[in-house]
């Protein structure tokens, strides 16, 4: 198969997805013209600006970094449907009517290029219908493409074919989400509200059933469905708020409408308070109010009985919170079987959700894998219900819920499909197997994608059951302690991975990591620092060196601060080039590591920054040492006479702050990566890239950097810092001791008590902040700040 490149992408219709569907695109530096209607007045793309301008002000933010919105190519279908003939793929994104869908596919028709897939951002409207007003030639190549909510953020891509599409085109389209966009994609039928909303909205629709039924009120039913159900945290009825009502509604009626013949059709009616509340105009969290309404600092929430909102915090009693800690198959036998309405409660959604999934299995999904990463992906589960079905004991369960089914307890009378109980299924124990996953339209285990992109995945998300390797256990092992695992995968590259919690930097992790290096340098082409989780490292393990601290005070902790800067050093002048594969939280020592690191190859949600302020300290790792650096080498590139300040104050900035960059494109924005880092989509390719890129730097010969002094600031540059933090003190807007630590960094990055132009080395910035934070480590106030951290996980101001 030829590869599909994608070289520019129209998105039709600048609404909320069409908007952030095009920012995403940016984010991932890929061309795109955003489409609209044109204005009634004034500049004729005034509505597709307006979006666009709208971009830069939403929470959390679609764009990597707020200025890419220019990025974005601004159109209206009046003046410039030429440029559709220059697009690869045309996404269709405009208002859920199909009248109005269709009026703009027969408007757009003559200006496709042949070769241009066409898909429609529907969320359940039916692909088939839609492709019936195409002309014969766009049919093959017109499938649905269904993004959730915010798409940046939210991982699961559903793509819907109809009869008349090229498996060819799916294929091309889902390495492009895959790969390109960095997303999980689903293959689901074309059946109303395809797989997500399926069965994530008739889940929420039961659960308000049952909520009723055994008399729960909202917090606690969001407490009961949140993270203790291993569910997204905002649980049932915070969800609907966040979502809309309106939006919610909106899918139920799809279900209403297209789903007369459904066994569980009764349990599609619109709640009543759902319709009485979207009367009101309480829409959710959009409009103010909904099931909660935040007063003040105050959460609210609606009684119904009442008609009105009360004070919110109703939480899941003690006895029930201690059954959802039990393993799976105690744990739903205990629900079933207590006389606790809030457990009773429980059993009834989890087998109301065993019941759906199994009768609806051969209509929407090709297997029940698309049904459980769905559910994972699209409404934030731990494992999707055939998972904890499987987990919890098939056999059983099944004849818990048939029993269930039998005595009239159950959503719907309609029976549990016979493969539940008799052949493959059954005798696996459940619907995920080593040769794939249970297919009840073809009555078989179906693999999952053989697509090549997925070749780029070396641990892809794996199902309960399913067989996948643990990437801590994969490979050949080389080294391993109780916080770090130093193995390979291929026999060319060394992969460190850190396997303390949160990946914090410990003694024992720098003694691995060194460990890794010298075992590199003999045997491999390089070392790649990466781990199978949304935690690059979290920064240094405090708490690991209190025993030392209490015992010897600062100057016990010297040593270990400056093994850690040996460390880095060690990294950074290793023989063998030294990759970080980053992902989520890359913050103080982690944001140091990566640093010091030969090249970064970072996801595109990346969270990067210095943070030692936080709790009184300063970068004691070498971060205050590499901004110097960089100030230094960006001077010299631009101009041999330019003024280093002029590059410090960015980066003290920064520090002083505790700024982190809420994307690898920001972090490289900020410094902490550079123009010849890698910053990659997918997070599940993270490891492919970052090991191809270590190999290809091998292999094209490399050297580490030589040993260089370099020129610093100096003490004038400390005394204008030190200005300008003077006024802000006694403007009220910082601290004393806020003043004295951003005193401290900047007596670090500026080169401490030299002149303008001294050369200084990273050894002698090193030893500067070794002594500061150890000074601040005696400080009284930073010892308030790490104890409060430690104790209650937030910042102390003082």
């Amino acid at each position: 198969m030829s590869r599909f490149q994608v070289r520019k992408v129209a998105v039709l219709g600048a609404g909320v997805m069409g908007a952030q569907i095009a920012a995403h695109l940016v984010n991932v530096k890929v061309q795109v013209v955003l489409f609209d209607l044109p204005a009634k007045e004034g500049p004729k793309n005034g509505i597709v600006a307006k979006a666009v301008d709208g971009l830069k002000k939403l929470k959390p933010s679609p764009l990597g970094i707020a200025e890419d919105a220019a990025l974005i190519g601004q159109a209206n279908y009046e003046e410039h449907l030429e440029q559709l003939r220059d697009c690869d793929l045309i996404i269709e994104a405009i208002a859920e009517r199909m009248d109005w869908k269709l009026d703009l596919y027969k408007k757009i028709a003559p200006f496709v290029a042949p070769h241009a897939i066409v898909a429609s951002n529907t969320s359940g409207l039916s692909i088939t219908k839609l492709a019936e007003v195409l002309p014969e030639e766009i049919k093959p190549r017109f499938c649905g493409i269904h993004f959730f909510n915010p798409p940046r953020y939210m991982y699961l891509v559903e793509l819907i074919n109809t009869p008349t599409t090229q498996p060819q085109v799916l294929d091309q389209l889902e390495s492009f989400v895959t790969s390109s966009l960095g997303k999980g994609v689903v293959r689901a039928h074309d059946t109303p509200n395809f797989v997500a909303n399926r069965v994530g909205i008739a889940g929420m629709l039961a659960t308000m059933i049952e909520a009723d039924k055994y008399g729960l009120s909202y917090d606690v039913v969001d407490d009961l469905t949140g993270k203790k159900l291993g569910r997204a945290s905002s649980g049932t009825f915070r969800t609907a708020d966040v979502v809309g009502l309106d939006t919610m509604a909106h899918v139920i009626k799809t279900l209403q409408d297209n789903l007369k013949d459904d066994p569980f059709y009764p349990s599609y009616a619109t709640p009543a308070v759902v319709a009485k509340l979207m009367e009101a105009g309480a829409l959710g969290q959009k409009a103010g109010a909904g099931f909660y309404k935040k007063v003040g600092k105050d959460i609210l929430r609606l009684d119904p009985a009442k008609g009105d909102y009360v004070p919110a915090g109703g939480k899941a009693e003690a006895i029930v919170d201690r059954m959802l800690k039990k393993a799976p198959a105690e744990r739903l036998k205990l629900l079933r079987e207590s006389t606790n309405p809030q457990a009773q409660f429980l059993w009834a959604i989890l087998r109301d959700s065993f019941h759906y999934v199994a009768v609806h299995l051969a209509d929407v999904a090709e297997s029940a894998r698309e049904i459980d990463l769905a559910m994972r992906w699209g409404f934030g589960t731990k494992q999707g219900p055939f998972e904890l079905w499987q987990q919890a004991g098939w056999k059983q369960v099944a004849e818990w819920v048939k029993a269930d089914i039998d005595e009239g307890k159950a959503l719907s009378s309609a029976p549990l499909p016979g493969w539940v109980f008799e052949g493959p299924v059954a005798d696996n124990g459940g619907v995920h197997s080593a040769q794939g996953s249970w297919s009840a339209s073809r009555n078989a285990f179906v693999g999952a994608s053989t697509l090549p992109v997925y070749q780029r995945q070396h641990f892809p998300e794996s199902l309960f059951g399913a067989g996948g390797v643990d990437p801590l256990t994969a490979g050949t092992e080389e080294f391993k302690n109780e916080e770090i695992r130093v193995w390979s995968l291929d026999g060319e590259v060394l992969i460190a991975s850190i396997t303390a919690k949160l990946h914090l930097i410990s003694p024992a992790v720098t003694e691995g990591l060194l460990k890794a290096v010298e075992i590199a340098e003999a045997k491999y082409k390089g070392l790649v620092i990466w781990s199978p989780d949304d935690v690059f490292s979290a920064g240094a393990n405090l708490e690991s060196l209190m025993p030392v601290f209490m015992k010897m005070g600062a100057k016990g902790i010297a040593p270990e601060e400056k093994k850690l800067q040996d460390a880095m050093l060690r990294i950074r002048y290793a023989t063998v080039p030294v990759v970080s594969a980053m992902r989520g939280l890359a913050l103080g020592g982690g944001c140091e590591l990566a640093v010091y690191s030969a090249r970064r190859v970072a996801h595109m949600e990346s969270y990067v920054g210095l943070v030692e302020v936080g709790v009184g300290l300063i970068p004691g790792g070498g971060g205050l040492t590499y901004i110097a650096r960089r100030a230094a080498e960006m001077a010299a590139a631009g101009n041999a006479n330019a003024d280093i300040f002029a590059f410090v104050k960015d980066g003290f900035t920064s520090a002083a702050t505790a700024r982190v960059a809420t994307s690898a494109v920001e972090a490289r924005k900020i410094g902490y990566l550079l123009d010849s880092d890698i910053i990659v989509a997918n997070k599940d390719e993270l490891l492919f890239v970052a090991t191809a890129q270590a190999k290809a730097m091998a292999d094209s010969g490399y050297r580490p950097p030589h040993k260089a002094v370099f020129p610093a600031a100096g003490r004038s540059a400390i005394a204008t810092i030190k200005g300008q933090l003077a006024n802000m003190r006694d403007g009220g807007f910082i601290s004393a001791h806020d003043f004295h630590i951003s005193a401290l960094i900047a007596d670090v990055v500026c080169g401490g008590d030299v002149e303008a132009g001294s050369l200084v080395t990273e050894e002698y910035l090193m030893a500067l902040e070794r002594k500061h934070f150890c000074g601040l480590l005696e400080h009284p106030k930073s010892q308030e700040r790490i104890m409060g951290m430690l104790s209650t996980g937030k910042p102390v101001r003082n």
